[in-house]
């Protein structure tokens, strides 16, 4: 039996931050969730998601995603907490490893980021938990810490990650996992595998939003997103069937040919063509094991407070 994802929406980092209001109020009681996006050095998840629980009642706000070394452990989980006192039970966590050019110019880049995301993965969750935490890692050094205020209910953190080994120490230290960038339907039993976790174990997958009254005209309109991916391709990409394909296709005849992409493509890359695609997405996502779906809109903000509109008429289907 397939169990419905919770449906959402992402925020994107380059927002207006007062913008953050008007989404979580159009959102608030008709999806599930809004994930608010963190990238250096742009606007930071926490005082959004503040402001957001501020105004709604039911919407659930996801950090996406905190990077494991801009923050202390404990200041991290105490920000964690502080919403959930705001919010409780509508605060998901989220927490990965950062782009490591931007630790390196803050200069927190680890030598190791796995062992960094798993000591401060590890460590958040049990002062969330309430714990008092003695820690002496490579990366977090805890002396008898405990939150006077730890959240009353549970905070389930997820782990931003892509590859194998980054998703096996998921498997380990969170409760979940976030997938960003043209991660498929197919991916998802991967991503479960590498893992090692089942059914308890969250997938929220980010997917991107593009669509328009017919195919032709969206897959125009996503033939810059799909080049900016293949730019800097993702394990899920690479591990698409077609991949090799899309590649010859794009080397051949440049961003313009990645609009002849076939609609069997973009079905797996996101929520791309009319929006009648974009709800068979889901329902792929849903149907392969996703526990939640974040719909990625447009750059432009205007453009993007428009798709709430769609995102809405999506919720309802």
């Amino acid at each position: 039996m397939t169990t419905r994802a919770a449906l959402g929406m992402a925020f994107d980092r380059t927002f207006d931050p007062a913008l953050v209001r008007h989404f979580a109020r159009s959102l608030d009681g008709k999806v599930d969730e809004l994930w608010l996006i963190e990238d250096c050095f742009y606007t930071t998840a926490p005082p959004l998601a503040a402001a957001a629980l501020a105004v709604t009642e039911e919407l659930r706000i996801g950090l996406g995603i905190l990077p494991a070394r801009a923050r202390t452990a404990a200041i991290t989980a105490m920000e964690i907490a502080t919403l959930a006192g705001l919010g409780p039970g509508r605060v998901v966590g989220g927490i990965g490893h950062g782009v490591q050019s931007w630790m390196g110019q803050m200069g927190v880049r680890p030598a190791s980021p796995l062992t960094a995301l798993d000591e401060v993965l590890t460590t958040v969750r049990r002062l969330l938990a309430g714990e008092q935490v003695s820690f002496d890692g490579r990366y977090v050094t805890l002396d008898e810490v405990q939150l006077d205020q730890p959240p009353a209910q549970p905070v389930p953190v997820l782990a931003g990650v892509r590859g194998p080994k980054s998703m096996a120490l998921a498997g380990r230290s969170a409760d979940g996992v976030v997938l960003a960038d043209a991660v498929g339907p197919s991916f998802i039993p991967t991503a479960r595998e590498q893992a090692g976790r089942g059914q308890d174990f969250a997938v929220t997958v980010f997917a991107p939003l593009i669509t328009a009254p017919t195919r032709a005209e969206a897959y125009r309109l996503a033939a810059g997103w799909l080049a900016g991916q293949l730019a800097s391709p993702t394990p899920s990409l690479t591990g698409a069937a077609f991949y090799g394909e899309l590649v010859d296709l794009h080397t051949r005849g440049g961003d313009e040919a990645l609009a002849t992409v076939p609609p069997e493509w973009w079905a797996e890359l996101g929520a791309i063509g009319t929006l009648e695609d974009a709800a068979a997405h889901i329902d792929a996502l849903e149907r392969a094991g996703a526990t939640g779906v974040a719909l990625v809109p447009a750059p432009d903000p205007q453009v993007a407070t428009g798709q709430i509109d769609d995102v809405l008429e999506l919720a309802r289907r």
